[in-house]
């Protein structure tokens, strides 16, 4: 029987993902278990498997612009496929009982953690490759160091189903810094497609999918995403960040059993953190617009010459 409410949760997330770009596993999971009381398990399981059904939409836009670097994905599938797939096995392999939920839990929180530090070092990674300079060469793949990347990427995905984007996207940046942004994004897009299928399939045959959760899901997050990627432009990447990275660690404490006050104390200061840095940012680049249009005004405030006169 389908949800209501999951559906409007789906919507929400799909709007923040077409936003912003972030994985919707790293909300949508957290979402089904502290707010709608999901087992952790059918939260992971279900959700990877809608994921599996929107992943294919970004990497197929990327792979006829040319944006996928094909070599780089190879190297990723080849650690992420297997490694997903014996992650939900490591799963089942513990059977369900409390004991496995309270652990699903955790290595849930432990994922947020990690993808809210992607948030924060992201634009820190992508600022530094910036002031290098794009570099017109070809990328040269580093097959060892990328196929443990996949690995890891993989594990965490089929544990947690979170990581196949923000987390895949903060590891490349750390190991190729040179690479285009457009390729970087194209090339994680891709990869995660047999990825997030490797670890939907394992969660239908091991895990404890349920098909009416996965449809609320759905019927919530495809339009979610679509009305997000039509206002992204609209979306200030310095208000969007701090939010989500306050919504994750919030997130990732509960899941972890912090109690609800200290929860409470570190949302709130991680709320005005973040608002003294979205101020503070929009302040800088409202400068900078001023004095970018500065010139302009002075070219057409200045007299004209008179005439017969000659510059």
């Amino acid at each position: 029987m389908l949800d209501l409410t999951v559906a409007l949760a789906g919507l929400f997330v799909g709007f923040v993902v077409g936003l912003t770009g972030m994985g919707g596993g790293a909300l949508m999971t957290p979402l089904l278990v502290l707010l709608f009381g999901i087992q952790p398990l059918a939260a992971v399981s279900s959700d990877i498997v809608a994921s599996m059904v929107m992943k294919p939409v970004g990497g197929a836009v990327h792979w006829r612009s040319g944006t996928v670097n094909r070599r780089l994905v190879l190297w990723l599938m080849l650690g992420s496929v297997p490694s997903a797939f014996f992650g939900v096995f490591l799963l089942k392999s513990f059977g369900t009982g409390p004991e496995m939920q309270t652990a699903v839990k955790h290595a849930l929180g432990v994922a947020l953690f990690i993808v809210a530090s992607g948030l924060v070092l992201r634009p820190l990674l992508t600022r530094a490759r910036a002031a290098r300079g794009d570099s017109e060469a070809p990328l040269q793949v580093r097959p060892l160091p990328t196929l443990c990347i996949g690995i890891v990427g993989g594990l965490v995905v089929g544990v947690t189903s979170v990581g196949s984007g923000s987390l895949m996207i903060l590891m490349l940046l750390m190991l190729y810094p040179a690479i285009r942004l457009k390729e970087l994004v194209g090339t994680d897009l891709v990869q995660a497609v047999p990825l997030v299928a490797s670890a939907a399939i394992a969660h239908l045959l091991f895990g404890d999918f349920k098909l009416s959760l996965t449809a609320s899901i759905l019927i919530g997050s495809i339009p979610g995403v679509y009305l997000g990627a039509r206002f992204s432009s609209r979306a200030p990447d310095h208000v969007i960040r701090p939010a989500l990275v306050v919504v994750l660690l919030a997130s990732a404490l509960k899941l972890l059993g912090v109690s609800t006050f200290w929860v409470g104390i570190v949302g709130a200061t991680l709320t005005v953190v973040g608002i003294a840095y979205a101020v503070t940012v929009s302040q800088r680049l409202a400068r900078a617009r001023v004095l970018e249009a500065a010139p302009a005004r002075v070219v057409e405030t200045a007299p004209a010459p008179e005439p017969g006169v000659h510059a």
